[in-house]
């Protein structure tokens, strides 16, 4: 059996000509998986859209309706920063979707990786910075509520602190919220994650690889979760508009089968989203969001999951 990876046609919607959100990338990492020979049609799963009664396992009813409906004020939408439509409502859940059978999945196999998620800035009742739904939360509420999971550790490494995630768990045990970001950046207001490794500007490859070893197998070791999702973000990219860190493909790659292969030779699932990412050159940003699905192709083998 191969590695599973999820996506679905809906990861993508129209935006207006010129929107800073790399809208394509999702459909793009697909057809690049495939052509590179990563991976194959027949090992590729198709999520559903979830029920409204799963998102709000996480979200405000009221807020979950407004979006869906396309009723939300313009302040709130201006928040968000992605301007509401139909097909964008659609392809928020879908990508929720996602990640749920991507948690479902990594379970079962060991691990598994979503073509989309990560969308971390999305609080309780309203969203942020592309964010709309929290995905990482919506995943950890429901594998609780069916009694798949107890304990959750979620790694967020993407270059933007995971502020919505670590509210929405700020008071809750059963999940253990890790972000190692760059300290100035987006959000301005930082929250409280139960673990923050803020990162200075310009950091390269070496320094922030010894930095999560200071920290994730003692995490593992701590925490000891059911599963751990993991928020692969390629924004610590030096070439990334949004990123502020200094990271190059080798460095992403690196990370990646280091976070894995922890994670994997300790014996804990782990499920995968590929974060932010954000370039003028389209081809490059979507071969680094490649480098997860290719790290997690090689450990899925190596290790015979």
């Amino acid at each position: 059996m191969d590695l599973p990876i999820i996506y679905h046609p809906d990861y993508v919607a129209p935006l207006p000509e010129g929107h800073r959100f790399p809208m394509p990338k999702f459909r793009l990492l697909y057809e690049l998986l495939l052509s590179d020979g990563v991976a194959h049609r027949e090992q590729f799963h198709t999520p559903f859209r979830p029920p409204q009664d799963w998102i709000e396992l996480v979200h405000t009813p009221e807020y979950v309706q407004a979006y869906c409906e396309g009723t939300l004020e313009p302040k709130a939408q201006r928040r968000i920063g992605l301007p509401w439509t139909p097909a964008l409502a659609n392809r928020t859940c879908v990508a929720v979707g996602g990640t749920i059978l991507t948690a479902q999945l990594a379970l079962k196999c060991g691990l598994a990786c979503n073509t989309a998620g990560g969308t971390h800035h999305a609080f309780p009742s309203y969203g942020s910075g592309f964010c709309i739904f929290n995905d990482l939360a919506i995943a950890s509420r429901l594998l609780q509520h069916l009694n798949l999971v107890q304990k959750i550790l979620i790694v967020d490494l993407d270059v933007h602190q995971g502020d919505g995630t670590a509210f929405i768990f700020q008071n809750d045990e059963s999940v253990f919220t890790f972000s190692m970001h760059c300290q100035v950046n987006f959000p301005g207001t930082k929250q409280n994650s139960d673990l923050d490794v803020p990162l200075t500007e310009g950091m390269e490859d070496d320094e922030y690889l010894q930095t999560l070893a200071n920290y994730l197998p003692d995490l593992l070791s701590k925490v000891k979760p059911d599963i751990v999702l993991y928020d692969a973000g390629v924004d610590p990219h030096v070439g990334d508009r949004l990123g502020k860190l200094s990271l190059t493909d080798r460095g992403i790659f690196r990370r990646e089968m280091q976070v894995l292969t922890t994670c994997i030779a300790a014996g804990y699932p782990v499920a995968c989203v590929i974060g932010g990412g954000y370039a003028d050159d389209m081809n490059s940003l979507v071969y680094r969001h490649s480098l997860l699905h290719r790290a997690a192709s090689e450990v899925y083998r190596q290790y015979r999951l």
